[in-house]
């Protein structure tokens, strides 16, 4: 293992994520160390943690770690940052390339110098009007799979919602155990636009974005709302998202738009 490692620090529209190159495959981290990196106020501060790995096939592999150091399937958001990330330090050498995460396999696109399209696996094990109880309380929603679960909750009042107390029931409902569901608030905000919250399993709070639940709201609301698409998502750091899909009994070509920025550079010291 390397004595220090280059990281970046990346947000996509507002979630933000340490990302370091891989492609030699000499880094090993640790789930704690993980978890140690990703901690706000004492490391560095990341909703996630994604390696840029080698592939064989595709232009390079995602790993990706939610905050609490777990492994998890897929990140949106992390999908559109890796591909700028890739873009700008040379992995890759054109503005359209292919990439394999846990999920499957993906297409991304930069427009621009700074805006990603990223096309993201079919949805699959959808429950729409799906019903559930706290504390006595009937709850409805979607449930669906974007490249993780999500469960969509229809509200009319997002300002005060308690994302995090009721999001936190939800997530960790029976019935979704045992890998538990992120939990995504909707409200309309005009035609084609959506407001969302989210409540993230792995972060365990509320995060300013969400890519897979952007698209989960997205369909969720095409049901809801009447919404065509693309559908624009305005996420809690007030940057927008466009979800755009086609419908025909099932969903498919799913693509997930939105601002990538970098933030900084730096190094991991082996004593954080």
């Amino acid at each position: 293992m390397k004595n220090n490692i280059e990281f970046h620090k990346i947000s996509g529209s507002g979630n933000d994520f340490i990302i370091i190159d891989n492609t030699d495959n000499t880094i090993s981290l640790s789930k704690s160390r993980i978890e140690k990196l990703c901690r706000r106020r004492t490391g560095i501060g990341a909703d996630g943690l994604i390696l840029v790995n080698p592939s064989e096939q595709y232009d390079f592999a995602m790993q990706y770690f939610n905050d609490d150091g777990m492994e998890a399937d897929m990140c949106g958001n992390g999908g559109r940052s890796i591909a700028l990330y890739a873009y700008n330090r040379g992995i890759v050498d054109t503005k359209e390339m292919v990439f394999s995460s846990k999920k499957g396999v993906h297409r991304a696109f930069i427009k621009g110098s700074n805006t990603v399209k990223l096309q993201l696996s079919d949805p699959h094990s959808m429950e729409f009007d799906r019903e559930i109880l706290i504390d006595n309380e009937k709850i409805r929603g979607d449930y669906l799979n974007t490249g993780v679960p999500h469960f969509v909750i229809l509200t009319e009042d997002i300002d005060n919602i308690d994302v995090n107390g009721l999001g936190r029931s939800v997530r960790m409902h029976p019935a979704f155990a045992p890998e538990g569901a992120n939990v995504d608030f909707i409200q309309a905000a005009g035609p084609g636009r959506v407001f969302m919250r989210t409540y993230e399993r792995g972060v365990e709070n509320e995060t300013l974005a969400c890519g897979t639940g952007a698209v989960a709201s997205a369909l969720s609301a095409s049901r809801f709302l009447g919404i065509d698409p693309p559908v624009e998502i305005i996420t809690h750091s007030g940057e927008t998202l466009t979800v755009d899909f086609k419908y025909d009994d099932t969903y498919s070509a799913v693509y997930l738009e939105g601002r990538v920025t970098p933030v900084y550079r730096g190094e991991i010291l082996l004593t954080l």
